[in-house]
């Protein structure tokens, strides 16, 4: 059974910083994109950041602006968002997602991911 847990989240102050992660077991993702997504209490899910299979290659949202730094460490099978300068419309669950196969395209698209985790909260005070 293929999981993703994240973890990391959590309550901090404007300006604040955390490190994410997410942790997959079941299967290795190697191979396959991972991404970060966030959805916002009464807002769709949007994507923040993606990394490719080797780590040589990464994708931001445009409201990321530098603040956020995706990362991935193979052995561990296990994907990183450190979020700096954290302001209060960052105020989100975060979720995990991972690919089923090698395929590298379109990696803004929320339904081009095969699993997801269940989410971590980060709630930044203004």
């Amino acid at each position: 059974q293929v999981q993703l847990v994240e973890y990391g989240g959590g309550l901090v102050q404007a300006g604040g910083a955390l490190r994410l992660s997410c942790a997959a077991s079941g299967r290795t993702f190697s191979s396959s994109v991972m991404g970060w997504f966030r959805q916002a209490p009464g807002k769709e899910r949007e994507f923040v950041a993606a990394i490719n299979w080797s780590g040589g290659t990464t994708y931001y949202a445009d409201f990321v602006k530098g603040r956020f730094t995706i990362s991935r460490d193979n052995a561990k099978n296990t994907v990183y968002l450190q979020v700096n300068s954290l302001q209060p419309e960052d105020t989100a669950v975060y979720y995990c997602a991972a690919r089923r196969t090698s395929y590298s395209g379109n990696v803004y698209n929320l339904v081009s991911y095969d699993y997801w985790g269940q989410g971590t909260q980060v709630t930044v005070s203004s």
